[in-house]
C-alpha cells in the first residue's frame, strides 16, 4: 500500500492528462432513468495547489490530509447545456489519515452540505466561461482510501443561470427527487463524471488493481 500511495502522489506529473481526465467519458446507465450519458472535456486547468479551490468550510474539513497537488478539468454534456468541473485532490496523508477523513465525511454527511462545496473551473472561451460560484447546482465528493486522493465533481447550467438551491448528487439522484437540479439531471452528471475520474485515476496508478475502496 505504501508503494501505491507513493505512485499516486507522482501521477500528476508522470501520467499523461488524457489518462487522468479522458477526452470523452461514457456513463452507461448514468443518467436519469438509467439513460446512457456522454461527457466531453472542454478544458484542463494548470495543476497547482488548493488555494481558492474550495469553499472555506470545505477547505477546513480537508486540511487534515493536506494538499500535494490539485488537478482539474471541465466537461460538458452531449447537449452542451450542462458543464461539470472534476477535480483530483492528491493529499499528503497516509492510509490511516484518509480513512479518518472518509469516516468523518460519512458520519457527519459533509458531502451533502451546501456550505462545503468545491469551486468550479470556468475556462474562458468555453461553454463553462460563466460557470462560477453562483452557478453551482450539484456536487459529488469522494474520499478514497486505496489512494491518497479526494475526487469531486461540481455541475451547473452552461447558460450561466444562478442556482438558488443547489442539491448534492446524493439528494438530486434519489428516488422521487424533484426540483430543477434533480429534474435536469445535473446530479447524475456530477455523480457520473466523478465515478469515471475515480476509475481513471486508480487505473493510472495501478492498471492491474481494479476495485479499490
Amino acid at each position: 500500500m505504501e508503494a501505491r500511495y507513493a505512485a499516486a502522489r507522482t501521477a500528476w506529473h508522470s501520467v499523461e492528462v488524457d489518462r487522468l481526465f479522458p477526452r470523452t467519458v461514457r456513463g452507461a446507465g448514468a443518467g436519469p432513468g438509467g439513460a446512457d450519458r456522454l461527457w466531453t472535456r472542454i478544458a484542463v486547468a494548470p495543476d497547482g495547489d488548493c488555494r481558492g479551490a474550495f469553499d472555506p468550510l470545505l477547505d477546513t474539513a480537508l486540511s487534515p490530509v493536506g494538499c500535494e497537488r490539485l488537478l482539474r478539468a471541465t466537461y460538458t454534456d452531449e447537449t452542451r447545456t450542462a458543464v461539470t468541473t472534476v477535480g483530483i485532490l492528491v493529499t499528503r496523508a497516509d492510509q490511516s489519515g484518509m480513512r479518518t477523513l472518509r469516516k468523518r465525511f460519512s458520519e457527519e454527511r459533509l458531502d451533502r452540505r451546501s456550505d462545503l462545496m468545491p469551486r468550479t473551473y470556468p475556462a474562458r472561451g468555453t461553454e463553462a466561461a460563466e460557470f462560477g460560484d453562483a452557478q453551482r447546482a450539484s456536487w459529488d465528493i469522494r474520499v478514497l482510501t486505496d489512494v491518497p486522493a479526494v475526487v469531486y465533481a461540481v455541475t451547473g447550467f452552461a447558460d450561466g443561470r444562478p442556482v438558488a438551491e443547489p442539491q448534492s448528487a446524493g439528494e438530486a439522484t434519489a428516488d422521487g427527487a424533484n426540483g430543477a437540479v434533480a429534474l435536469s439531471g445535473l446530479g447524475h452528471d456530477a455523480r457520473g463524471t466523478a465515478a469515471a475520474v475515480v476509475r481513471a485515476f486508480r487505473e493510472a496508478v495501478d492498471p492491474a488493481a481494479g476495485g479499490g475502496s
